[in-house]
């Protein structure tokens, strides 16, 4: 039977999950009663969002020129975010569909996945979906993917996933023009892991590629990553439902069960062969994915003095549960003398943050308050090493410290003619290094810059929308570690470092970012009986001050008349006290206060 292994691939919103819809009912995997919108997108999270998340693989039948094709085909999400699917589907696959929305043409995400897949030497067959709304303009979209990307403009498929039109033209071009996958190379069984996911019931499902050889149930199976020994007691494939084999051959794609307990035992990229004649080398993996982000979680109900054990352990329950089901997402314990016990978490982007939060507080039945986000920072020391550092607390002395690196990425935005000025106003004040200006069609254009990662993670989608009135669209790949005058900044309390609120900033910057905190702070702390100074520092050099007078009470108020050095005596009094509660006192910093620094975006 001849196999077709195929990912669908576009920006985000340009119709890959209902194409993946119409390909099921076209291929009558699916009936009209069991159909729902987003077949393949199984969490509640990515149906109420509508994007998808995690990428699905479907195994599916159609029947081309006499012959029955079997079509193993991968749905992917479309966020900037989730590339890393994107990437491990594609080193699974022989081919890609590419598809471009009819009225929105080709965007970052677009570029991003194209390129991707080319690097994967995977040939494309290009998509122009949405030709039933009244606004699509296939032929200049055409045109477009032509003068991009150069593939023809003849050789694009127009189609519309809601209404079907197309479909069929579709599916025979996938038999026709993408290539069916290489012969075996060896006798020796290889299998690539290209994603896994744990149930409760039955462990980790590791879905698989099978390259050489073939895997049957029952088969004493070797991790050649990790070294580890399973035995196989299931073996499956989606169409859409779950279906049990007993064995997949050459070329085709599946799962298999093994009882493995943790995820931790499954690495995404690794090679499965036999444990009694294993195979002499393993498959090229893909690189694993990097966090990009860092922030911590706590317990929204923790006091000054640390978390309730039952609100932490429920929310360490939550995060283990969750990084069973999403490996790129890491943690560890944290501590803070404002917040108490928590977990400080790596994130692939902004996004990936806000989803793993979300199903963090609906899946765990947790309340949760973030800290604002940081990136990873390199640190060159006087010892000669490199420390890898994601918080500004497990900075070394500063006399130790030659250098600090931060993560510079490639931004490409592709956004319409008249935003340009305002758009490369924002990037210059994000210390942005202008590289290209590209023509991409008519009224639309793509500009490249390279900006600090630490500069985009806040606000800097947000502005994009609101200048380019929801037009712009933009993706970002890491450059390199790039050595720049950044230091740490220490917010000091009465004189006391608080290093929940240390921060990473340019030198630039760091006098007005200093000034916000301050002032948010002012505003959350109660007035003592002593004056408070607040301060932030670079080093041992002041660079702002707020301060929170004391609570004066009124000693005088009993004088009626008499001599003034009778009131003078009382208020010098009073002032001897307080200087002498100032020396001993110590200032109570409300969560309140930690909570609207993070609000505002500049902690």
């Amino acid at each position: 039977m001849p196999i077709r292994n195929f990912s669908i691939i576009a920006h985000i919103d340009h119709g890959k999950s209902t194409l993946a819809d119409r390909l099921l009912h076209a291929t009558r995997a699916v009936t009209q009663r069991e159909h729902r919108d987003q077949m393949l997108d199984s969490m509640d999270l990515e149906r109420e969002r509508g994007i998808t998340i995690k990428a699905s693989a479907v195994t599916v039948h159609h029947t081309f020129e006499g012959e029955d094709f079997q079509l193993n085909f991968i749905d992917t999400p479309g966020h900037v975010d989730f590339t890393y699917e994107v990437s491990r589907a594609l080193t699974a696959c022989d081919g890609a569909v590419m598809v471009v929305d009819s009225t929105q043409g080709i965007e970052a995400q677009t570029l991003a996945n194209a390129y991707l897949a080319i690097e994967n030497e995977v040939d494309l067959i290009p998509v122009v979906n949405k030709i039933d709304l009244p606004a699509a303009d296939p032929d200049t979209v055409a045109m477009e993917i032509e003068s991009v990307l150069g593939l023809p403009a003849e050789d694009c498929i127009y189609c519309s996933a809601k209404t079907g039109e197309g479909i069929e033209v579709l599916l025979d071009a996938i038999c026709k023009e993408l290539p069916p996958p290489r012969e075996a190379v060896m006798d020796e069984t290889r299998a690539l892991i290209f994603d896994s996911h744990y149930d409760e019931y039955r462990g980790v499902i590791v879905y698989v590629r099978v390259f050489d050889g073939e895997l049957k149930v029952g088969d004493r199976i070797r991790m050649m990553g990790t070294g580890t020994t399973w035995t196989i007691t299931e073996l499956g494939r989606n169409t859409p439902q779950p279906v049990k084999v007993n064995r997949i051959g050459t070329a085709e794609v599946g799962w298999l069960v093994a009882s493995i307990k943790t995820l931790a035992d499954v690495r995404v990229g690794d090679t499965i062969t036999m444990d009694k004649h294993p195979a002499p080398e393993p498959l090229p993996g893909y690189e694993e994915p990097k966090q990009m982000v860092f922030c911590d979680f706590y317990p929204a109900t923790a006091d000054a003095g640390g978390g309730k054990r039952t609100d932490f352990e429920s929310l360490r329950e939550a995060v283990e549960k969750l990084q069973l089901n999403d490996a790129s997402f890491t943690y560890e314990v944290q501590h803070s003398e404002a917040l108490g016990f928590g977990f400080r978490c790596g994130f692939l982007g902004l996004l990936h943050m806000e989803i793993v939060q979300e199903r963090l507080e609906r899946e765990g039945g947790v309340e949760i308050v973030q800290t604002a986000p940081t990136v990873t920072y390199q640190v060159d020391t006087t010892a000669d090493g490199t420390l890898e550092i994601h918080n500004p607390a497990d900075l070394p002395d500063p006399s130790q410290i030659q250098g600090i690196r931060e993560p510079v990425v490639k931004v490409e935005i592709i956004c319409p003619d008249e935003t340009i000025g305002d758009l490369m106003s924002l990037c210059d004040s994000r210390r942005g290094i202008f590289k290209t200006q590209q023509f991409v069609s008519s009224g639309r254009q793509m500009l490249t810059y390279e900006l600090p990662l630490a500069e985009i993670i806040f606000d800097f989608y947000d502005k994009l929308k609101s200048i380019t009135r929801g037009y712009g669209t933009m993706d970002y790949e890491l450059v390199e570690y790039r050595l720049d005058r950044l230091s740490k900044v220490d917010i000091l309390v009465n004189g006391d470092p608080v290093e929940a609120l240390s921060l990473i900033c340019h030198r630039e910057n760091a006098e007005q970012r200093s000034r916000n905190i301050l002032k948010a702070l002012r505003k959350q702390i109660d007035r003592h009986q002593f004056e408070i100074a607040l301060q932030a520092a670079i080093g041992g050099k002041i660079i702002a001050r707020e301060s929170i007078k004391a609570v004066r009470k009124n000693v005088t108020a009993k004088c009626y008349g008499g001599d003034i050095t009778r009131k003078r005596k009382l208020l010098e009094k009073q002032k001897a006290g307080k200087q002498r509660m100032k020396s001993i006192g110590s200032v109570n910093i409300p969560q309140s206060a930690f909570l609207a620094i993070l609000d505002q975006g500049d902690g």
